[in-house]
């Protein structure tokens, strides 16, 4: 007997309809269903008749739980690996099992559908011949700033975030990137609830707060994309933070002029605030 074959199957985000009669016929046929929240999926079996068993892969037990059912594709099963809404492996539990099929040879095969992420790009209407999805930004608010620095980016940038951290982030995201930039927030998506909004960052705050369900649900933020800058301008600080390690700042930014072709008297300037 062969090996058997793992499927990553897209799930519906929010309403059970938007599941394709592939991912429902390759379901049907799996032997094993391996997905975050068992009592999730099996309300989306249920609806379509479909009793295959079911086996709990999460973030806390996703080596373990891959072990088991490499296990089964060794022995010839079929394995459908499914998240609680959306598609597998992308922000959520998944990649391990994947990673470790394919190192044993095992056939993967993806079932596309639904995603959060590429649903709310759709819908934000920023014209780019490509995007950055960045996930959850961390959970403390240092790391989450610092990770927003990173995001400065001449492309539109998705973001997922949880009901409770909001209205933070939309703040922080003003702060960072200014009131003008546009995000669109999506929320619910798919579900009866859902709302898409685009606005000035400026205005994000007073939307969120216009109707208290707005700070229920799974948001999805679409920033808009940032100003192209030339290649030096972008690494003209790192240049100069590394000179001023060593140097003082009329020799700093003397130096940091020749590397990056900025005018020394603007790499001056920043040299002096950043001594500050």
């Amino acid at each position: 007997m062969g090996t058997g074959i793992l499927y990553v199957v897209a799930t519906p985000i929010g309403n059970l309809s938007d599941a394709s009669p592939r991912s429902i016929e390759v379901l049907r046929g799996a032997a094993i269903v391996a997905c975050e929240d068992t009592r999730t999926t099996r309300t989306l079996l249920a609806r379509h008749g479909i009793g295959a068993r079911t086996m709990a892969l999460h973030a806390h037990n996703e080596r373990a739980a891959a072990a088991k059912l490499l296990a089964a594709l060794r022995d010839g099963k079929y394995v459908a690996l499914v998240s609680d809404a959306g598609t597998p492996a992308l922000s959520d539990p998944g990649a391990l099992l994947v990673e470790a099929a394919h190192r044993e040879g095992i056939r993967v095969v993806p079932v596309p559908g639904p995603s959060a992420a590429a649903a709310a790009f759709s819908a934000a209407g920023f014209a780019a011949d490509r995007f950055l999805f960045a996930g959850f930004l961390p959970a403390a608010r240092a790391a989450r700033l610092k990770a927003l620095e990173e995001l400065d980016l001449p492309w539109p940038v998705i973001v997922y975030e949880a009901p409770h951290r909001i209205a933070e982030t939309l703040e922080d995201l003003a702060q960072r990137f200014g009131p003008e930039r546009e995000i669109v927030i999506a929320r619910e998506l798919t579900k009866k609830f859902e709302e898409v909004a685009r606005l000035p960052l400026g205005k994000a705050r007073a939307w969120l707060d216009a109707e208290p369900h707005r700070r229920q649900g799974e948001f999805v933020l679409v920033l808009a994309p940032g100003e192209r800058r030339p290649p030096a301008e972008v690494d003209a600080g790192r240049v100069l933070d590394a000179l001023l390690e060593a140097l003082a700042p009329s020799e700093a930014a003397r130096i940091a002029a020749r590397i990056t072709g900025i005018a020394r008297g603007v790499l001056y300037r920043r040299a002096l605030e950043r001594r500050k």
